[in-house]
């Protein structure tokens, strides 16, 4: 009896020690796949004053490296106007605040479509990268097809590694976490906002 107890006690202590290693291997592995990378030094800056729920300035440094296209369309857009005055549609607490709808989401417009609508200047196609989507992140939104996204964006109240490899990643907040945190939510499943959504008073870019 007392070898079999012996025996015993051995394997529980090969069988935990090996399940820390394995744990610890999982959690190393989840730590990388959630860390950013520096975005270059000269990366322009998406400034975004919001207003509503929310108040302050909101700075996003874009990512012309990981995603030339989608950042130069952005960039564009901004500098248009066309993002000045349009709602924060979809805000799902947790998860993402997703605007930048300049056809249906102007704040002063009929919303009744909004969250469908896109610019002029032709949609994308994707631009994947590893960069993980972490708390912070700027990914571009689009429909079911990989190579649909447009004018429209989201940034993260916290990490989504489902939506890593998936979507596009374009930029990451470097100040105004907590202008982002104060962004009125949504209800239901899909976020939507209702009554008066916060909104972009204007986006501006800076070199």
């Amino acid at each position: 009896m007392l070898r079999n107890l012996r025996r015993n006690h051995w394997l529980f202590a090969a069988l935990f020690g090996l399940g820390v290693v394995l744990m610890g291997s999982i959690w190393a592995g989840t730590s990388r796949s959630l860390a950013q990378t520096p975005p270059p030094a000269d990366a322009p800056v998406l400034e975004i004053a919001v207003a509503g729920d929310a108040s302050g300035t909101i700075r996003i440094a874009l990512r012309p490296d990981l995603a030339p296209r989608h950042v130069e369309q952005v960039i564009a857009l901004a500098e248009a106007g066309a993002y000045d005055g349009i709602v924060f549609h979809r805000v799902i607490d947790g998860f993402m605040a997703q605007t930048g709808d300049v056809q249906f989401g102007r704040i002063d417009g009929d919303r009744a479509r909004v969250g469908t609508g896109g610019s002029d200047l032709g949609n994308l196609p994707a631009e994947f990268s590893d960069e993980p989507f972490a708390r912070g992140t700027m990914g571009m939104a689009r429909s079911a097809h990989p190579d649909s996204a447009n004018s429209q964006f989201f940034l993260m109240f916290a990490p989504a590694p489902h939506l890593n490899g998936q979507y596009t990643v374009l930029g990451q907040i470097t100040e105004g976490l907590d202008v982002l945190d104060a962004i009125k939510r949504g209800r239901g499943p899909n976020g939507a906002v209702t009554g008066t959504p916060d909104v972009m008073e204007s986006v501006r870019v800076t070199r």
